[in-house]
């Protein structure tokens, strides 16, 4: 580990020589990229400098235990001794986290897709119900969230949903919740009082830039047809709504949100790219399965993940075992509990495997 915290701290120096080049100022594209390599690496540079600090106060306070004549500075020597040795440690454990090779796709913002699945009408009103909860997630941390396409049925239902989530480090926390979600609870049409199985898929896509996904043009069939649905004045009354279908793939994707076909075919263009991205990870992934199976969320959207139980107010994630009996303050938003514990077990298997 040590070893790999000295070639990070000179990788810190060269990069604070590099972005000081006059040259590399002048080459905006190269020096913003070494600025935020330099911003990635510089807590883990600042917490060893914290570390090597604390193991110098440590053979200090070591050396005037075996040495000092004084007996009251030896005791104080030897509670300094403790404390360092608690300390080290504790930095020790924070170093390996934060050495954890991170995901690359951290830092982006979020293309959030939600499907029902088995269940009927059942099945798409907790898919919406699955959207005011991640909306409600996404106010809580000051994300935005716009709709990029939505197909609903009317009665607070919605069969498919497609949104773009903005803000700094919204697919760290969201990435785990790809997945089939399974609710049980009595359905308002159901006379008899019967409780329900239904599910919904969710899929947590990373918004993608260019340079990671080229696409030709030439791959790419664009149709153009009139909005269907809810909408305002010349929404549903002009050829507005686009699908672009991505012929290699297959992948099929549909906008309708906006009055104008350029801001519509905008955003398609966003969300082909990142099921393209998403493909070619998923294809990377089967091939080290050996890896996927240490961590949590991998992405499988035929995984039943999370099961939201109404009559007794119980939400249980299968992948960590945990069950938590706050119904209502998850279902608007209050996923924070469930995120974190799944964040710190994906840390801890792969702290394991360092």
């Amino acid at each position: 580990m040590f070893e790999k915290l000295e070639s990070v701290v000179e990788k810190y120096d060269e990069l604070t020589v590099k972005v000081a080049d006059p040259d590399v100022i002048a080459n905006q594209e190269v020096w913003q990229k070494s600025m935020k390599e330099m911003g990635e690496i510089e807590p883990v540079v600042r917490k060893y400098k914290e570390y090597k600090e604390a193991a110098e106060a440590l053979e200090f306070a070591k050396d005037m235990v075996e040495n000092e004549d004084d007996e009251d500075l030896r005791d104080l020597a030897k509670a300094e001794v403790s404390e360092q040795e608690d300390k080290l440690e504790q930095l020790t454990s924070e170093l390996k986290v934060l050495l954890i090779p991170k995901d690359p796709n951290d830092e982006k913002n979020v293309i959030l897709e939600i499907r029902a699945g088995t269940g009927g009408e059942e099945a798409a009103l907790f898919g919406g119900d699955l959207l005011r909860m991640y909306t409600r997630y996404t106010e809580r941390h000051g994300y935005s969230i716009e709709i990029m396409d939505m197909n609903d049925t009317g009665i607070g239902g919605v069969k498919e949903a497609e949104v773009m989530i903005k803000g700094k480090g919204a697919y760290s926390r969201l990435k785990f919740e790809s997945g089939v979600h399974r609710v049980q609870r009595v359905p308002e049409t159901e006379a008899a009082g019967r409780i329900h199985t239904s599910a919904a898929t969710v899929a947590v896509l990373p918004e993608v830039d260019d340079v990671e996904v080229n696409i030709d043009p030439n791959d790419v069939k664009v149709d153009v047809y009139r909005a269907s649905g809810n909408g305002g004045q010349c929404v549903n009354t002009t050829d507005s709504a686009v699908r672009l279908t991505h012929i290699p793939t297959g992948i099929v994707v549909t906008c309708q949100d906006e009055k104008s076909q350029i801001k519509n075919r905008a955003k398609a263009m966003t969300v082909l790219k990142a099921r393209i991205y998403d493909k070619m990870q998923q294809e990377q992934n089967a091939k080290i399965a050996a890896e996927r199976k240490d961590q949590v969320g991998s992405g499988d959207r035929s995984e039943r993940i999370r099961t939201y139980n109404y009559p007794q107010s119980r939400v249980t994630d299968h992948r960590i075992g945990l069950t938590l009996y706050k119904l209502d303050q998850i279902m608007d938003g209050d996923l924070d509990e469930i995120i974190d514990a799944l964040i710190t077990d994906d840390q801890a298997k792969k702290m394991d495997n360092y």
